[in-house]
């Protein structure tokens, strides 16, 4: 890709694994730059964990440079521990990015997959496939590094952030867009 490239880092934050994702988006073209997980071990406390993420982002961040970063949002599961933990995870990320001084847009998994895929209830492995598609790599990236490249995806597709993008057709239940 020739001129100048807007790269965007994507980030499906988890505190088992934490999908990222770094593409170059030069006028209409993306172009694939690096994804992969960091890892944290059940075995060891929540702060190393959360410390594990922090560091782990703060790698990506200095070895990729991205100019921008975008984040999947986390909205209320079944059991509200598993909630406030991913919650607790995805602070983690979103402090590694703003300590970067990046500006971070949030997108929901809805949207994420509205603008990937085509509609907003499709299947992870639609998700991997089209990644791979898109970003023309010769096979289907893991499934929590296809979600973050997805996100950084959406976000290069003209994405501003939660609202910004075209939720026509679906609606608001109990806070959430279905």
């Amino acid at each position: 890709m020739s001129g100048t490239a807007l790269r965007i880092l994507g980030i499906d934050p988890g505190l088992r694994v934490t999908g990222f994702g770094v593409i170059d988006k030069v006028g209409n073209k993306l172009g694939y730059v690096s994804s992969g997980c960091i890892r944290t071990d059940d075995k060891t406390s929540l702060p190393e964990r959360i410390r594990t993420i922090l560091d782990g982002l703060a790698e990506v961040i200095a070895a990729h440079r991205p100019h921008e970063a975008a984040v999947e949002i986390v909205f209320v599961n079944v059991n509200p521990q598993s909630t406030l933990l991913l919650g607790q995870a995805r602070g983690a990320a979103i402090a590694a990015l703003v300590t970067a001084d990046l500006q971070v847009a949030e997108y929901t998994a809805l949207q994420v997959k509205q603008a990937v895929v085509g509609h907003g209830k499709a299947a992870k492995e639609q998700v991997q496939q089209m990644v791979r598609r898109l970003l023309s790599l010769p096979g289907d990236p893991s499934p929590d590094a296809a979600d973050a490249l997805a996100c950084a995806i959406c976000h290069a597709h003209g994405g501003q952030g939660l609202g910004a993008l075209s939720t026509r057709g679906y609606r608001v239940r109990n806070g959430r867009l279905v």
